[in-house]
């Protein structure tokens, strides 16, 4: 699927929603160069397009400056600078997006265009299999669960075996 089918499927998703203005260039500028990687091209394009963040599983993803904040935080790039992985364990260039609860993060690897999602949990990191594009998509049509995340660590394919 296209960059284009995507921001239009997450437009459509949140059509009649109230939603936050869209990202001004100058505040993706900012989180690109607090992150120190550039966001991939779907992002600032979600950002700029649709709505500030707020799209996506749950609450919606985080937004850069001036978006939509989840819980207590309120973009991608305040909260990389602040370092929320005090184990180290996340290495740099992936962008906490969303916060599902119990410490378990979805991530985006921005050293990647695709954009390759990750998961985070009590200290421990591994991959989703699927891009940033594949993730939201798969929200719009039926939202994943916190469960389906857990199920991808290495330990429970292992126990699947």
């Amino acid at each position: 699927m296209t960059n284009d089918e995507v921001v239009e499927a997450v437009r459509r998703h949140v059509r009649g929603r109230v939603m936050p203005p869209p990202a001004t260039p100058q505040a993706l500028a900012e989180a690109e160069a607090a992150i120190g990687f550039p966001l991939p091209s779907l992002l600032p394009r979600l950002y700029s397009e649709v709505a500030n963040g707020g799209f996506g599983p749950g609450e919606g993803i985080l937004g850069v400056r001036g978006g939509c904040p989840q819980g207590n935080f309120y973009d991608i790039a305040e909260l990389y600078q602040d370092g929320p992985d005090p184990t180290g364990e996340i290495p740099a260039g992936f962008v906490l997006l969303y916060d599902w609860g119990c410490t378990i993060w979805s991530i985006a690897d921005l050293r990647d265009p695709a954009a390759p999602m990750w998961c985070a949990h009590e200290g421990e990191i591994w991959p989703q299999g699927i891009t940033l594009a594949e993730r939201l998509l798969g929200t719009v049509t039926g939202t994943p669960r916190v469960e389906e995340l857990l199920e991808t660590h290495p330990a429970q394919q292992t126990r699947a075996d």
